[in-house]
């Protein structure tokens, strides 16, 4: 065979390529968390992501971080930056993904997402309801919107959020083998729990963000308060903070939780904040657990007393990752009914299956913990 007619056969085969690889996406009607029926092209090959980033990661394997055509990444930065230079290291092409800035600080661009050109737009259900009548602009350019949920940290929530990116990314197995992952933990617990028939331990979450002189944002119906429902507690901050919020002093004490739980992330502002995560030494973080029991009144809490206090990663909750936070707290609260639960080694065995890196330091740690 000559140079021409090999250069014209090679040309043929990857313009059959180029067509059968595109021929692959096809119209797919998604039912979002909020019930409203989106038609996208899927695979979708251009992806504006506002949150949720390691789940879409996760779901959508190597091929989700070439399909970004934006994403709201101020807050993943800002709050773990050590696990976004991981990815960066990784998958260099996100450092290159445009930033459209983020709902929270109110510097979400909508002109920045009408550049970037993405085939759908994934928001979180807290973000679509915050941007209201702004999304009316992407109705107009004819940009699907698809809403996913994990911040209400119900499963069933979780659930249907995994199995639509399963949709939106074409992974529809992968997000399948996830979700049913998830079930499966969560089923274990309610299951034992039930089965035991003991009475709900109280207990108290709160992000320590701002260190023991200041009381922070407990939670309520969602995040924390919901995971610690799932994990059959009996949330203490409840009654009085309906979604998130500071519990007052004499309330948490009135109440007298037999677990509490302080919640940090790697990057803090206080010297005395909660600081759990990526490379956080072990003895830091009980350091600074200890701090809180200080607080005025805490010695005479049940959890104190009986050293039932434990540190948490913030950056493993509204995600389908915070499985492992959930057979945490579980422990935590049921010490007797789950001696066979690792929840450290469930948090590092779902990076080495679905992610492309591997996080290294304090995640989960009790007070009395051997260091």
């Amino acid at each position: 065979m000559n140079w021409k007619k090999h250069l014209t056969r090679l040309t043929a085969l990857l313009a059959l390529s180029l067509i059968t690889t595109f021929s692959m996406a096809k119209e797919t009607i998604i039912e979002d968390v909020l019930g409203r029926k989106v038609t996208i092209d899927a695979p979708a090959k251009r992806v504006l992501l506002g949150f949720y980033l390691e789940d879409f990661f996760a779901v959508g394997g190597d091929n989700a971080f070439d399909h970004l055509a934006g994403i709201s990444s101020g807050w993943f930065m800002k709050s773990r930056p050590a696990i976004w230079d991981m990815y960066i290291a990784s998958k260099p092409q996100l450092a290159k993904v445009p930033n459209v800035g983020n709902v929270q600080d109110q510097t979400f661009s909508m002109e920045k997402v009408l550049a970037s050109k993405p085939d759908v737009v994934i928001l979180a259900d807290w973000q679509y309801q915050a941007l209201g009548a702004e999304l009316a602009r992407l109705d107009q350019a004819k940009i699907p919107v698809v809403v996913i949920d994990y911040n209400a940290q119900t499963l069933q929530r979780h659930l249907a959020s995994t199995r639509i990116l399963g949709q939106v990314t074409g992974e529809t197995e992968r997000a399948e083998k996830i979700a049913k992952n998830y079930e499966q933990v969560i089923s274990t617990i309610t299951e034992r729990i039930a089965k035991a028939k003991q009475p709900k331990p109280k207990i108290y979450i709160e992000l320590g963000d701002k260190g023991p002189a200041e009381y922070s944002y407990t939670y309520g119906k969602n995040m924390w308060g919901a995971m610690a429902d799932l994990a059959g507690g009996d949330n203490i901050a409840a009654p009085f903070v309906k979604t998130w919020g500071a519990i007052h002093p004499e309330q948490l004490l009135a109440s007298k939780p037999d677990v509490i739980l302080m919640a940090g992330y790697e990057s803090v502002v206080s010297p005395t904040a909660m600081q759990v995560g990526q490379n956080i030494d072990a003895a830091n973080v009980q350091q600074r657990l200890k701090g809180f029991t200080q607080r005025a009144g805490w010695s005479d809490l049940p959890a104190v007393k009986n050293q039932r206090v434990f540190a948490v990663y913030h950056g493993a909750t509204r995600s389908i990752m915070d499985a492992a936070l959930i057979q945490y707290v579980a422990k935590a609260l049921y010490p007797d009914l789950f001696p066979d639960l690792n929840p450290l080694a469930t948090y590092q065995k779902f990076y080495e299956q679905y992610l492309p890196i591997r996080p290294s330091g304090t995640f989960m740690l009790g007070i009395n913990d051997k260091i």
